[in-house]
């Protein structure tokens, strides 16, 4: 059987690996044992980061609408709970985006909710 060379498919495989972790300290932009481990790092960190993010984004509009209802004399316990009493189903992101584009329709809506 005759030998197979394989010099140019790992030649590119390392460059790959080291343009992915370009920018990394040290080491870790460098060597490719080191460099393959902080990509599989890089990679878990990312996947939770976007978990993360929805959650503090989440956070963001309730702040932003505790606030708001604040301003009108509710609590925004009180807000959300008068919300589902009067059948408005209209979730955090839609308020929190009223609260800040539009705060006249979001005024109304608090006194419905009242």
């Amino acid at each position: 059987m005759a030998r197979v060379k394989r010099g140019v498919i790992s030649k590119s495989k390392h460059k790959k690996l080291l343009s992915r972790t370009k920018g990394f300290r040290g080491t870790k932009s460098k060597l490719i044992k080191v460099a393959k481990e902080a990509a599989l790092h890089a990679d878990a960190y990312s996947f939770h980061g976007r978990k993360l993010r929805k959650r503090d984004i989440r956070g963001l509009w309730i702040i932003r609408i505790g606030e708001a209802s604040k301003k009108e004399g509710v609590s925004y316990s009180r807000f959300m709970s008068g919300l589902k009493k009067s059948k408005i189903e209209l979730d955090r992101k839609i308020l929190a985006d009223l609260v800040v584009n539009d705060p006249q329709t979001f005024q109304k809506i608090v006194k419905t909710a009242k």
